[in-house]
């Protein structure tokens, strides 16, 4: 679900706008928590993809102390529908002002259920029901959201 303040969306773009990597022990973090499936697939969201999921990570475990694997994967892998857009900074933030208009604008809007698709043979059902959770009175979910907005 996005999030339109717009404090929190100039926030996200400021901390977006460098795609390089994340460090080597920032990855061999994600490499400790994710399957190899579900790294592979995490190593092919953009840099700044993968440097905000350690981001949401860190705040994640945070808010929920001790949280199981599936869960923090589901912090890593949150965005990971995003890939399909093949939308650069630019075009997020367009997406984010002008809707789901046209497919990738459509697919960078829906990237949870997306995401859940890329999942769906990888991953523990919880880690994707998880991904997808928009239940307000699920503890782990409205974690997973508090650790999102940055």
């Amino acid at each position: 679900m996005t999030d339109f303040r717009p404090l929190h969306l100039a926030r996200r773009a400021v901390s977006s706008f460098a795609n390089h990597e994340p460090d080597r022990a920032e990855a061999e973090r994600a490499r400790a928590i994710l399957s190899d499936a579900e790294f592979m697939l995490w190593s092919t969201m953009p840099g700044r993809d993968r440097r905000h999921s350690l981001q949401v990570l860190s705040r994640f475990d945070v808010l929920v102390p001790g949280a199981q694997r599936w869960a923090r994967a589901a912090a890593l892998l949150h965005d990971v529908g995003k890939t399909e857009s093949n939308l650069g900074w630019m075009g997020r933030i367009a997406a984010t002002i002008v809707g789901p208009r046209g497919a990738r604008f459509r697919n960078y809007h829906e990237h949870e259920a997306r995401g859940a698709a890329l999942l769906r043979s990888l991953s523990d059902p919880r880690t994707i029901a998880l991904v997808v959770s928009d239940d307000p009175t699920d503890p782990l979910a409205d974690a997973l959201r508090q650790a999102d907005t940055i």
